[in-house]
């Protein structure tokens, strides 16, 4: 998982170029790490570092500031959950210039909150509310603007659900398990056939199948003290007394 973050295996020589080498402080090269994004978005591919060099070229070339790129990066970590990606993304605009000369009001103060607020449920596994935050008549202007225009954006949530279950559960209800997924019916019985889960079909309770993290095993800790180093350790305890 590590060296998937580190270097995807979708990343083009010419970006592993850019963000390996000195060239990723190049503000040159930010035009090519924003195509990259935006090539990310339509194919459902993801590339942290990549996104993070944009963010740092912003601070360091304030003139260069697109709220719109800084939203979609912002947008794509939010599906990393649990991961730190988005806190990275968030720790690179804390110290963001005000001076970008822009054609429009900045829609990021507006946006950046809820953002916050979205990944917050999704950190701490509240995915009910997640959906339920998500599709508010507030959040019209995010879905219809932004979140629309990122590909398989909804199945990369669930992925972030996914993985907090298969975590946490041996069995589920199918009833909870649609309220994490925001799917109900046939659609969530294809769903759950495609993750290769059963369901009962008379109790309508999944299963999950075993996983280092969802199985209890007892782990037996032995200790083993030689002869010598007890009488010192007693020889210790008088000498003290």
């Amino acid at each position: 998982m590590t060296s998937e973050w580190l270097s995807p295996p979708t990343r083009s020589e010419l970006i592993e170029n850019l963000v390996s080498g000195v060239d990723r402080y190049n503000p040159s090269n930010v035009g090519i790490l924003e195509d990259y994004l935006y090539h990310q978005i339509r194919s459902e591919e993801y590339d942290c570092l990549a996104n993070l060099a944009i963010l740092k070229l912003y601070q360091f070339n304030p003139d260069l500031y697109n709220p719109d790129v800084v939203i979609n990066i912002l947008i794509k970590a939010l599906t990393a959950s649990p991961f730190p990606d988005f806190n990275l993304c968030i720790s690179l605009l804390d110290e963001r210039s005000t001076n970008a000369q822009l054609d429009e009001p900045d829609p990021l103060p507006t946006i950046l909150p809820i953002l916050k607020g979205l990944h917050n449920l999704l950190f701490r596994c509240r995915f009910p509310a997640f959906w339920q935050a998500y599709r508010s008549d507030e959040l019209d202007f995010l879905r219809d603007n932004y979140t629309v225009e990122v590909a398989g954006f909804e199945n990369a949530v669930r992925a972030v659900a996914i993985r907090g279950v298969r975590a946490t559960f041996t069995r589920i209800s199918s009833e909870r398990l649609g309220s994490y997924l925001d799917l109900s019916g046939t659609t969530l019985s294809a769903y759950i056939q495609k993750l290769g889960w059963s369901v009962n079909s008379s109790t309508s309770v999944v299963t999950i199948p075993p996983n280092p993290d969802n199985q209890i095993e007892a782990t037996i800790v032995q200790e083993s003290v030689k002869l010598p180093q007890l009488t010192k350790i007693i020889a210790h305890s008088v000498a003290s007394a």
